[in-house]
């Protein structure tokens, strides 16, 4: 999977070169492009952002410079043939699979375990990173209209910007692809994959600190076990996550 991020702070992306992320982009599994958006701002300030339009708080991230930075990356991807005709540039002559671009946004779609097992069977994907209080909203519907455009949230909350949501989402689709795990068991018995919460895990050794581990662990009757661990993972969506139950 090709992954692209544009954002004003490139550093932060350095986290996805330690462990799984890491290896998997070592590999081959993983090719990760980060694009610093000043670098498509050509004033002598390399300025992003200016005063919201009708007046109030913060500054709002211009369209010109994402415009720049998302037309290079869909040319390069055989997916701006519009753009690469508009500026005499001859499109690729077999595009790849057409980018979806993702912009992390308190206003958007929430994302969930089924949403990163879709976005796992993208060819490409490219995150948009936003700051101050967004980004002008017809580089959404530029886009939109030209392509594939997906505002996403990773909750209700609200961040300094979409480079940590940005993160989120890439472990969490990335760690799907085929080759990422090294155990792919592993990624069936995680929380959400069944529409409830994990059970709880243990290790040796079989007492720590007076509290031992369940004597049906250590049993060695599998159907025992998986029994357990079904009861628990029920039991614990019913306490921590009841809205997952539904009625």
């Amino acid at each position: 999977m090709r992954i692209d991020v544009v954002t004003i702070f490139p550093g932060y992306f350095d986290a996805l070169e330690l462990s799984l992320m890491g290896k998997a982009r070592d590999r081959g599994l993983i090719d990760l492009h980060v694009h610093d958006l000043r670098d498509s701002a050509h004033d002598k300030h390399r300025t992003v952002d200016d005063t919201p339009t009708g007046g109030g708080a913060g500054m709002v991230m211009k369209p010109e410079p994402w415009g720049a930075a998302l037309d290079g990356i869909l040319v390069g991807a055989g997916a701006g043939s519009d753009a690469a005709s508009e500026a005499g540039e001859q499109p690729l002559a077999e595009p790849a699979a057409e980018p979806l671009i993702i912009f992390p946004s308190p206003a958007g779609e929430v994302f969930t375990q089924a949403m990163a097992r879709e976005l796992a069977h993208e060819q490409h994907l490219v995150f948009g990173c936003g700051r101050y209080e967004g980004i002008d909203q017809r580089v959404f519907e530029e886009y939109a209209e030209r392509g594939r455009v997906r505002l996403v949230s990773i909750g209700d909350y609200v961040l300094n910007g979409g480079e940590v949501a940005s993160i989120a989402m890439v472990e969490a689709i990335g760690r799907l692809l085929p080759g990422v795990v090294g155990n792919p068991d592993s990624l069936v018995e995680e929380s959400h994959e069944a529409g409830l919460l994990e059970y709880p895990s243990y290790t040796k050794p079989a007492e720590w600190r007076g509290r031992r581990v369940p004597d049906v662990l250590l049993s060695g009757n599998h159907a025992a076990i998986d029994a357990w661990r079904h009861e628990q993972s029920v039991e614990r969506t019913r306490r921590v996550r009841p809205d997952l139950l539904g009625d």
